[in-house]
């Protein structure tokens, strides 16, 4: 039986990039979650007022990779330090955050989220947001796939590739190219 994760870890479209490049993984959908407008627009979003983090919904076999694994990878692949905040996109809806689909889920969160902070991998505090799942919105079409379909933006170069690359050095036993 597939399973959900909804994770926000900044810009959706390298989350996106990055999950949807690993084993067990079926479908990728970039949105908004975790705010109170429903069906908000991409501009709304980005205006703050929404509440909404630009998210992505996550479907997975969890025979092949465990959510555990996923919560690795999440941690690794962004700042989870920062709040409001992943490299140069700044606003609540970057901010990093777990939202989660059952009890297994949240307990499983804030384990490994105590574990990262005690490890020392940070040196400042994680502060990802562990918050029950509400809701989540489809992001506009040209939202979908945008690594992808534009490999050859800027952005694309200089933020996603290297994340993917990361991807490909330290969890090469999960990665599979799309």
């Amino acid at each position: 039986m597939l399973e959900k994760a909804t994770l926000a870890g900044g810009c959706f479209w390298c989350t996106e990039a990055i999950f949807k490049r690993l084993k067990g993984v079926t479908s990728i959908v970039p949105g908004y979650s975790g705010g109170q407008k429903e069906n908000p627009s991409y501009e709304e979003v980005c205006s703050g007022i929404t509440g909404h983090a630009e998210a992505i919904q996550i479907t997975f076999d969890p025979k092949i990779i465990s959510y555990d694994k996923i919560l690795d990878v999440f941690w690794h692949l962004h700042d989870p330090t920062t709040p409001n905040q992943q490299g140069n996109d700044i606003g609540t809806q970057y901010r990093s955050a777990i939202f989660y689909h059952d009890a297994k889920q949240k307990e499983i969160a804030q384990e490994v989220k105590k574990d990262i902070d005690q490890s020392g991998m940070y040196k400042n505090p994680v502060v990802t947001e562990i918050v029950a799942f509400t809701n989540f919105y489809k992001a506009e079409s040209y939202h979908q796939d945008y690594y992808d379909k534009n490999k050859s933006a800027s952005y694309c170069q200089i933020v996603i590739d290297p994340k993917i690359q990361k991807l490909m050095k330290e969890f090469k036993n999960l990665y599979s190219p799309k």
